[in-house]
């Protein structure tokens, strides 16, 4: 951040405190006497799993033939965890049974960090909205070639995998 969000003064960097311990230099504008720290938005994501984890759901989204994980913003006033039920709801239609913080990251393309969750649902009735183009309850090896090859989804997939062990058995 160059500029006053406020006034569009240039920032100077500027050592902040808080509580009489350093957060550092932070950008700071001359003009509104105030700090101006780093803005982003919030999200979710979510890898979600039938009951007994052998499917995960994957939607594809805005035209782009490519399957994703149910994902969204996080509206202000709202947790990480109502941003996680709604947007499954109101995507799906799904009903989050059970959920779990599974990793994050930040992705500079929609300058977003991005909260990722394993969950679970009650059950695999799809009611879609207007956002998904598809989707489509698959195995979890069907998943691991369907999904979007190194997209921060399939990242997050990987590692669910990892979380659920001993939760899973792939088929023999």
């Amino acid at each position: 951040m160059n500029y006053c969000i406020e006034c569009g003064n240039k920032l100077i960097l500027k050592e902040s405190f808080n509580c009489g311990i350093s957060d550092g230099m932070v950008p700071f504008c001359t003009k509104c006497n105030e700090f101006r720290f780093p803005m982003f938005n919030g999200a979710v994501s979510s890898v979600i799993y039938n009951k007994d984890f052998s499917k995960t759901l994957l939607v594809q989204q805005y035209g782009r033939g490519v399957n994703i994980l149910v994902a969204g913003y996080v509206n202000k006033g709202e947790t990480l965890e109502e941003a996680l039920v709604r947007e499954i709801k109101e995507e799906t239609g799904l009903i989050v049974s059970s959920y779990k913080f599974n990793a994050s990251k930040y992705f500079e393309k929609s300058n977003s960090l991005i909260c990722n969750f394993i969950v679970n649902v009650e059950n695999e009735n799809l009611h879609t909205n207007s956002e998904i183009d598809f989707a489509k309850w698959y195995t979890v090896e069907e998943a691991r070639r369907e999904i979007y090859k190194a997209s921060l989804a399939e990242e997050f997939f990987l590692k669910s995998l990892n979380k659920i062990a001993g939760v899973y058995t792939p088929a023999k």
